[in-house]
Formats: C-alpha cells, sequence, structure tokens
C-alpha cells in the first residue's frame, strides 16, 4: 500500500478540493484525508502509478509537491538534518564572506560544490582559505544580522520530539553556527566542521577530519546503532550534493528546495512546501502540530 501527499507551501494555499480530487480519481485512490485545508492532504493507492513523475512535474507548475512512498512505516523516529539552506535559509560560509567583501567570489564556489560540480573537501578548504585574517568577531555579527530560520524547522523538532523522535544536525558547515541552530531548534545533538582561530583571527584553516558526505552517512550509522534504531526509521533532509549519501540510506530521504542535480536522485522531492512538509508526509496533521 503506498499514500500520495499533495502539499504546498502553507503561505500560498493551493491545494484545493478539486485538485486532489482529479489525482485521487485519475489513479484510483482511497479518499482524501485532509491534514490542513488547502494545504496538505493525503490518499492510499494499492500500486505505485507508473506516470508519478509526469503527474509531478504537471503538479509542480501549479505549485504544488506531490510525495508518492509506502504507506508502512511513514512515521519516523529520528531525523538527521542539513543546516544549510536546509534548517536555516543561508550559507553559512557565504554569510561570513559577504562580510569579507569577498561574497561573490566563495558564492560561486558554494553552489558548484552543493550542485556537486566540486570536491566537497576541497571547496570548503578553499572557501576557507580566502576568509584568512579576518576577526574572529564576525562569526557573531553573521550569526546575529544574517542568519535565518527555514520556515517550519521550529515546529517540525518539536513535534516529532513530542512523538519521541531522536534529532540530529550533522552540517558541513561549522560548529560556531550549528551549536546555536541545534539549541534554538532543539536538536539533541549537532556535529560540523570547525574554523580554527589564533590571536582572534581566522587562520584560513578548518579542523581536521572535514565533516563532509561520507562523515554524515557515518553520523546517521553511528546514531542509529547507538539508539537502536534501523536506518529505515530515520527521515533525513538536505539539499546539497554532500547530503545525497545520506539521504540515500535513510529510510526516507527528503530533497528540500535542492539543486536540480541533487532532487533528481532522490523520491521526495520538496520544492513549494516548508520544513512542516516533513511533518505532512509522515501523516501528522495540523491538529497534531507542537507550538504551531
Amino acid at each position: 500500500m503506498f499514500t500520495v501527499t499533495l502539499l504546498c507551501d502553507p503561505k500560498t494555499p493551493v491545494v484545493g478540493p478539486a485538485v486532489v480530487e482529479s489525482l485521487r480519481n485519475a489513479w484510483g485512490g482511497g479518499d482524501a484525508v485532509w491534514l490542513s485545508p488547502d494545504v496538505a492532504a493525503e490518499f492510499s493507492l494499492e500500486v505505485m502509478p507508473g506516470n508519478r513523475w509526469d503527474v509531478w512535474a504537471d503538479l509542480q507548475k501549479m505549485g504544488v509537491d506531490t510525495v508518492v512512498q509506502p504507506s508502512e512505516g511513514r512515521k519516523k523516529a529520528m531525523l538527521l538534518a542539513d543546516m544549510d539552506s536546509t534548517m536555516i535559509e543561508q550559507e553559512c560560509i557565504d554569510e561570513l564572506a559577504a562580510e569579507a567583501g569577498i561574497g561573490p567570489r566563495v558564492a560561486e564556489i558554494t553552489a558548484r560544490a552543493m550542485n556537486g560540480e566540486l570536491d566537497f573537501e576541497e571547496a570548503l578548504r578553499e572557501r576557507v582559505g580566502l576568509l584568512k585574517g579576518l576577526d574572529s568577531t564576525v562569526i557573531e555579527t553573521v550569526l546575529h544580522n544574517r542568519i535565518s530560520l527555514m520556515p517550519g524547522g521550529k515546529v517540525l523538532l518539536a513535534t516529532m520530539k513530542a512523538n519521541g523522535a531522536y534529532a540530529a544536525l550533522v552540517s558541513g558547515g561549522f560548529t560556531a553556527f550549528t551549536a546555536m541552530v541545534a539549541a534554538e531548534l532543539g536538536f539533541d545533538e549537532n556535529r560540523a566542521n570547525t574554523l580554527l582561530i589564533e590571536n582572534g583571527k581566522l587562520t584560513g584553516g578548518v579542523g581536521l577530519p572535514i565533516l563532509g558526505r561520507e562523515a554524515k552517512v557515518t553520523a546517521l550509522n553511528e546514531i542509529t546503532t547507538r539508539l537502536g534504531l534501523s536506518t529505515g526509521q530515520v527521515m533525513a533532509v538536505g539539499d546539497g550534493a554532500n547530503d545525497l549519501g545520506m539521504l540515500g540510506l535513510a529510510g526516507a530521504g527528503v530533497a528540500l528546495h535542492a539543486k536540480p542535480s541533487v532532487a533528481a536522485e532522490c523520491d521526495i522531492r520538496i520544492n513549494h512546501g516548508d520544513l512542516t512538509a516533513l511533518l505532512f508526509i509522515q501523516g501528522y496533521d495540523l491538529d497534531g502540530f507542537v507550538g504551531a
């Protein structure tokens, strides 16, 4: 048995009854269940539709995300999340570079690395090297003036944790940022890279080993083993090429507003919804949201 979820950006509700009923009838699905009026609905299916990606593409034009997944085990016991452009709306290294006056140069490298065009570790070393000599106080400046949380994050964490889930933030960014984001959102633990500082200045170096694609997979395996969970009980979410390993290994790998080359490798693609989409696709309805 499969479940089809249709959802959109809660700020622009476009999932009306006509949209849901049209697809339900076309695919021969069960009765529609509304998770949030005009924002999210679901229905059951006995077989995976052969034209699901064609339908997905058509509904994308309407601002609607469509997810088809096995019904069994949809609610997950663990959330493993990327940080940059996932739990926060920015790339922290790009914001540091902007403060240093080299924003465009670093942002270009970041975009290419996240799209899988560059080796992540080499790209990180190159970008951090460009920050050499920057006053370390710029980290606090960026944290307080340039970083904003992705919509829906607090509700996602609060709801999953209220239902017994464990949450880990695993980032190719930096501990100075993950510590704050993890504390504000309620993550149980966080892992990231360390910016090296000497005499109040960034050295242009990053602590070893560098946390990249394989380290995120390692984190998933280590944490699930420690908690006695299977990888199938994990929902992972990210947007960049360095997230693909954990997205592929998790029971539900969510490409959130991801680079096209990344989304193409994932069955769950959220391009319009915010982070509450991760609750809808687990079957949570609006009444079950915590802290909304």
